[in-house]
């Protein structure tokens, strides 16, 4: 009876809250009191946010912290570990899913795929199929509308479930045979469990939230046609809403990109500022470092090509099969979206000191330099690091194992240092790359034609396309009028926070979304300026409730985490296993 009683009294939060999933969470532990910005910022003197590529909360964490153990690395849950909203908090998710609806051309359940199936096809990830998917909120649609049948061979090669060969493979889930180390990170630090996209959409949405928490005020730099990548806003503006390269880019396309600042059209001049203008004008140091951004480097590719700028690549690794990718992706480098923090051409640091602060490079990187200052001991205080692309997590020319590989390479050498006292690491995603989820939090409304969530033109919203929508924001040009184009929160995605002030083994419930990690930078560096011109950075959930900041001299997390990044089990740095 008081399971019940407890259940009840979550379902009912949810509701409150605005979560508008049907299904009800097991509840986690109380949320402690939220953290002073003062007490944090004397705690916490580095941020790194790691920013990989398309992965929805249930395809990593589904049945966390229940794994089948039946190939891949084994993973045991620590006793007394809180089940997030999941399969394992809703069992009927993985035997009466809503996706079992007829309107499906694969009516299907989850499904599990081992560690050798960590190499699948992409999944469509856009604005308006995914909003489709939610089917005003019923969650029912997804292989109609974003499911992709894998055009990759290893699925047919390692025996995979026969669904993995039609749309409903956007069904399928991960557990802790192969995503271990997140797991592992799970144990030791803190998740939350209901963060989400800032809007709906794919990579770019999620990279240009993540900096500015705004997609509106975009100049295209091309015609606007009823294929493009941007949606008028309503007011004579237009909002990015699909992966267009950012204008300028020696790297970009020169058919579809965009930029996020200077002039909008003929209607306005704007200023769309990010977190990087808050940061240039406090005087703080820091960077955005993505693979493959220094052009001038050479290597061989997996496939024994030789490759350099913009062209360079690695290739996967650790899952053979995978189209080579270039290192570098244009849209996914949100800094080179806006005039004040671009460097298109891919100036290098003046020095190896200099990397955070502002030079020919300003502040843009490639992840070596990262590391290169990182050993000399030049840590920015804000460090966003993207991997190469086939590191990076995306399916289709990315794998799990591969993200891990990078991933864990990077925790370990952040935590070596003699920094890691005073950071914190952030893990998080653009986007969902349409892998299925059962949870919403529907916040903010549109009326566009790219919208479809609750009717033609129509995304949490009433009336018609040409009606303002009942609770958008305003935008950079629009005389402070709701914008269209923003219809979010989008699906739920990971987010972890690894630190010695991260509460351990802990699931905060705080709905979040990306808009949350310029708050938190805000709060710890700049006081609690925040970005302004209809940023989502001023009404996102805060993350302290993810730290434990009450003690000073003994923070909850003061050991170290080393994982090993081919296995992503503990292990010990002075090990063979931990290179």
């Amino acid at each position: 009876m008081v399971r019940k009683a407890l259940a009840l009294v979550m379902s009912a939060t949810i509701v409150m809250s605005g979560c508008n999933s049907a299904l009800t969470a097991i509840p986690g532990p109380p949320t402690p009191p939220a953290a002073t910005p003062t007490t944090a910022s004397a705690a916490i003197k580095h941020v790194v946010v790691i920013f990989d590529e398309n992965i929805s909360f249930d395809h990593y964490f589904g049945t966390y912290p229940n794994a089948a153990n039946t190939d891949g690395q084994s993973f045991t849950a620590a006793t007394g570990t809180t089940v997030p909203d999941n399969y394992v908090s809703n069992p009927s998710l993985l035997t009466a899913n809503p996706n079992l609806n007829s309107q499906n051309p694969t009516p299907a359940n989850p499904f599990r795929l081992s560690a050798d199936q960590a190499g699948t096809g992409d999944q469509d990830h856009s604005y308006t199929p995914e909003q489709k998917a939610f089917d005003a909120g019923k969650m029912d649609l997804f292989p109609l509308s974003v499911g992709t049948a894998d055009g990759l061979p290893l699925q047919t090669e390692t025996n995979a479930p026969a669904l993995a060969n039609t749309q409903a493979l956007t069904m399928a889930y991960y557990d802790g045979n192969t995503v271990t180390a997140l797991w592992n990170y799970a144990q030791q630090y803190a998740m939350n469990d209901h963060s989400f996209g800032t809007t709906f959409g794919a990579s770019t949405q999620g990279a240009i939230n993540l900096v500015s928490g705004q997609t509106n005020g975009v100049v295209p730099g091309y015609p606007v046609g009823a294929d493009s990548g941007v949606t008028p806003d309503g007011v004579g503006g237009f909002t990015l809403t699909d992966d267009e390269d950012p204008t300028g880019d020696i790297c970009s396309s020169t058919s579809a990109n965009v930029s996020m600042s200077n002039i909008a059209g003929p209607f306005a001049s704007i200023t769309n500022k990010n977190i990087g203008d808050l940061l240039n004008n406090a005087g703080i140091t820091w960077g955005f470092f993505e693979g493959g951004f220094n052009l001038s480097i050479t290597n061989t590719a997996s496939n024994g090509t030789t490759t350099t700028g913009c062209g360079r690549s690695t290739g996967a690794v650790n899952i053979p099969g995978h189209p080579l990718k270039a290192d570098y992706i244009p849209h996914h480098e949100p800094f080179q979206y806006y005039a004040s923090t671009a460097n298109p051409m891919h100036n290098r640091p003046s020095s190896t000191a200099a990397i955070g602060t502002t030079d020919a490079a300003n502040h843009q990187y490639d992840s070596v330099d990262f590391n290169t200052a990182l050993a000399a001991g030049n840590l920015p205080a804000v460090s966003f690091l993207k991997a190469p692309g086939y590191q990076d997590g995306h399916a289709g020319y990315s794998d799990p194992l591969d993200e891990q590989t990078w991933l864990v390479n990077e925790i370990n050498e952040i935590e070596k240092s003699s920094f890691w006292p005073n950071t914190a690491i952030i893990i998080a995603y653009d986007d969902s790359d349409g892998w299925y989820d059962h949870a919403t939090d529907l916040v903010n409304g549109s009326a566009s034609a790219a919208d479809l969530l609750n009717g033609n033109g129509l995304c949490n919203s009433t009336g018609t396309a040409t009606a303002s929508p009942t609770s958008a924001l305003p935008g950079p040009n629009s005389n402070g009028k709701p914008v269209a184009g923003r219809c979010g929160h989008g699906p739920r995605l990971p987010l972890l926070v690894l630190s010695p002030w991260a509460r351990k083994n802990y699931v905060d419930t705080t709905p979040t979304d990306q808009a949350s990690i310029p708050r938190f930078i805000e709060d710890i560096f700049l006081g609690g300026t925040r970005i302004g011109s209809g940023s989502f950075d001023a009404s996102a959930g805060a993350l302290t409730a993810m730290f434990d900041f009450s003690n000073a001299a003994a923070p909850p997390n003061p050991t170290p985490l080393y994982l090993s990044p081919t296995t992503g089990k503990v292990c010990s740095p002075a090990t063979a296993a931990c290179k």
